[in-house]
């Protein structure tokens, strides 16, 4: 299992901040691997929603099957994610009171790639901090498109 951290101050209000990330439609505004979104379960999102959604990396496509496990607005979501071969991965959203009227925006994906130990190391070869970076990447959009409106 691999894991992506990472966690940055937006100067929003926390229902801005999550209105936003829990949207599906406005993934594409700040998730920088995010391609497309297909059926979602049901709105607004509730523990056991449903969402299909494609994402890319370095050039290739996949779909994502994912279900909100867990959430309590507007602090906490746990999402679990199925993807192509048994790949799987869990993401957090958890948010927190910055300075002022800002929000802390903590991110964390787990993810397990397909092929065991063979898979683990063909992973860290092939996909390398390119996990970190786009999360990393993708905070930084949210925080722009955020603290724009």
């Amino acid at each position: 299992m691999s894991q992506v951290h990472a966690s940055i101050e937006i100067n929003a209000p926390i229902e801005r901040v999550w209105e936003t990330i829990m949207d599906p439609e406005r993934l594409a505004d700040w998730v920088t691997i995010h391609r497309s979104v297909g059926s979602v379960s049901e709105r607004p999102l509730a523990t056991g929603a449903t969402m299909q959604q494609t994402l890319r990396m370095h050039g290739v496509s996949f779909h994502v099957n994912w279900i909100l496990r867990d959430v309590t607005a507007p602090h906490h979501a746990h999402w679990d994610g199925r993807g192509p071969a048994g790949s799987k991965a869990q993401i957090g959203y958890q948010l927190s009171a910055g300075q002022g009227e800002a929000t802390v925006f903590d991110y964390t994906n787990d993810f397990t790639v397909p092929g065991g130990r063979l898979g683990h190391v063909a992973s860290r070869v092939f996909v390398g901090d390119a996990s970190q970076r786009e999360a990393n990447r993708s905070l930084a959009r949210l925080k722009e498109l955020l603290e724009k409106e």
